[in-house]
């Protein structure tokens, strides 16, 4: 918990200064603050604390793997609440492919219900659910705001909430002594990890909607077993590289419909070149 409020409290003091000189409007709504309030804590607070956890009894790459399965949770919730986000053939193909992987990288550890390694991968995987619920709520209910502003008051209120929890829970000043090592990975990652990566968050959730904006997700284990492997020694096994890659098979089905439309929307809607018959146009 000190760990997640020291990181908040860096991003939103990242936001507050970036608001500050943009000199953007607040939201006026009283709703629009319920509905960033929601957000803080489905979208920040319980995964930052899933994933702070889960990653003491698990690596790093097993982590990125795990949590790059946002999409699969996106392509079952955005059709219920999103009117213009629709499941297809290629979208359940892609869940069950990716649902594949998951079971493959889980599977060693659900021998043993108690073991540490388990309860680790299901914090991940909660927290991946977190922000796949967090991903469509915000696509159907943060309208209308630049996306600074979202990224603001999500922020500061996950800090307001994570500071009180940790000054209840751990009592760190009485208790915590960090190492020069720890004090620059939380301002790691409260300036990039919390504050720029939620203002790029939600200008392409803005632009791309839910289920385009969740391809982020491709990268998550790429530069996750890559890290881990070089800075960590995290191991590369047979096992992580086979449930890794059903994970970006299943995330490249789920997407594979969306850019097939558009792609023949682009089509359909080019005008005709100048050396074209109508036929030639009809065609296309």
């Amino acid at each position: 918990l000190p760990l997640v409020a020291g990181r908040l409290v860096l991003g939103s003091l990242f936001l507050v200064t970036v608001v500050a000189i943009a000199r953007q409007e607040l939201p006026r709504r009283p709703m629009q603050y319920a509905h960033l309030l929601v957000m803080s804590v489905v979208n920040i607070v319980l995964p930052f604390i899933l994933i702070t956890v889960g990653e003491q009894t698990i690596d790093s790459a097993l982590a990125s793997i795990l949590n790059a399965t946002v999409p699969l949770t996106v392509i079952i919730l955005a059709p219920l609440f999103l009117p213009d986000e629709h499941i297809t053939a290629a979208g359940v193909g892609g869940l069950a492919v990716g649902f594949a992987g998951v079971v493959l990288l889980v599977a060693p550890d659900l021998v043993n219900f108690q073991d540490s390694d388990l309860s680790g991968e299901l914090m991940m995987l909660g927290s991946s659910l977190c922000y796949g619920i967090g991903n469509v709520y915000a696509r159907r209910n943060v309208r209308g705001l630049r996306p600074m502003i979202p990224a603001l008051f999500q922020v500061t209120f996950a800090t307001v909430i994570v500071v009180a929890l940790a000054l209840i829970v751990d009592r760190p000043f009485e208790t915590v002594t960090p190492t020069p090592a720890a004090v620059v990975a939380v301002v790691w990652l409260g300036f990039l990890g919390s504050g720029l990566a939620y203002l790029c968050y939600f200008t392409l959730l803005q632009l791309w909607g839910a289920t385009r904006t969740s391809m982020v997700a491709y990268l998550l284990p790429v530069v996750g077993i890559a890290l881990g492997a070089i800075v960590l020694n995290d191991p590369i096994t047979l096992n992580r590289i086979a449930g890794t890659a059903l994970v970006i098979a299943g995330i490249a089905l789920v997407n594979s419909g969306t850019a097939v439309r558009r792609v023949l929307a682009m089509r359909s809607s080019r005008p005709p070149g100048p050396t074209d018959t109508p036929a030639d146009a009809d065609a296309r």
